[in-house]
């Protein structure tokens, strides 16, 4: 079955970046003029999904602002055409959906936000704060591999045995390709406890049974977690973990923020070159 939907949780509070995030949700901090959400949806649009549900918390009302048209503005564009193909070209690629996650109750609760939405159909899923370049969109090479092998997939990449302690690292039995077989996944080991390198990096295919085994899940701390459902699944050989192609940047952290906006900035066609004479000089002056 063609994966056709998609959902996009973002009811995390942003706490790294207060105190913008108090007023501004984190997802829809600019990457120079443009959400990192906005990219998140461009992704899985380019993917061919044709419905997506981004799923809200409490003060994230502003995210659905961006998304919804809003013709007061378009009329006062109407004069400026460039402006105004910028703003219509936010809504014109696929159906964008609005659900609500009323508590911060963890990432599997959110997901089960969306069982009305995914009904049968596998899915995929995007974090709302993981932006990842790539030459093809990392949710299509996912949709790929799940056409290839159907199950439950997490995308991964290799990281740094010193950074383990940040992510989910996937214990795996064996390698094909790009595609890791695993027993289970441990949440931010230390470089000695860590099992592999390969780390969970908030992109995601899942089947309709995550449901079940979300349901299963004990709450700790408030939180039912996703992580615990996929290691059900994963110990009855229905989920494995994809090494995909791609630059990732933390955009709920400080530092990959700073990251993608110069990064991005220099790959702009109208001020890249400017800009990386810009950072040349700065370099040079500072040496």
């Amino acid at each position: 079955m063609k994966i056709r939907k998609a959902i996009i949780p973002c009811g995390g509070m942003g706490t790294r970046f207060m105190p913008v995030t108090k007023a501004v949700p984190k997802e829809i901090l600019p990457v120079v003029d443009t959400p990192v959400l906005a990219y998140i949806v461009k992704e899985l649009q380019d993917s061919g999904i044709e419905e997506i549900l981004i799923i809200l918390g409490k003060g994230k009302d502003a995210i659905k602002e961006f998304f919804t048209p809003n013709k007061h503005l378009e009329s006062v564009l109407k004069n400026k055409p460039e402006l105004l193909a910028t703003i219509k070209d936010i809504n014109k690629n696929g159906e964008i959906r609005f659900g609500l996650q009323k508590e911060p109750r963890g990432s599997g609760d959110a997901v089960m936000c969306a069982r009305e939405f995914t009904r049968d159909e596998p899915f995929c899923m995007s974090n709302g704060d993981d932006l990842i370049i790539s030459d093809v969109p990392v949710a299509k090479q996912l949709s790929d591999a799940y056409d290839a092998e159907k199950g439950v997939i997490i995308g991964v990449q290799k990281v740094e045995r010193a950074e383990t302690s940040k992510y989910g690292i996937i214990d795996p039995t064996k390698t094909n390709g790009r595609t890791v077989y695993c027993r289970g996944i441990v949440e931010k080991p230390s470089s000695e406890n860590a099992p592999s390198q390969y780390a969970a990096l908030g992109r995601y295919v899942l089947t309709p049974e995550i449901y079940e085994y979300i349901e299963k899940v004990k709450e700790v701390n408030g939180e039912i977690g996703l992580t615990d459902a996929i290691c059900g699944m994963m110990k009855e050989g229905k989920a494995y973990a994809y090494e995909f192609d791609g630059n990732r940047y933390d955009m709920g952290d400080k530092f990959g923020a700073l990251t993608a906006t110069v990064e991005l900035s220099l790959k702009r066609p109208d001020f890249g070159d400017k800009f990386r004479a810009y950072l040349k000089k700065l370099v040079q002056d500072a040496d």
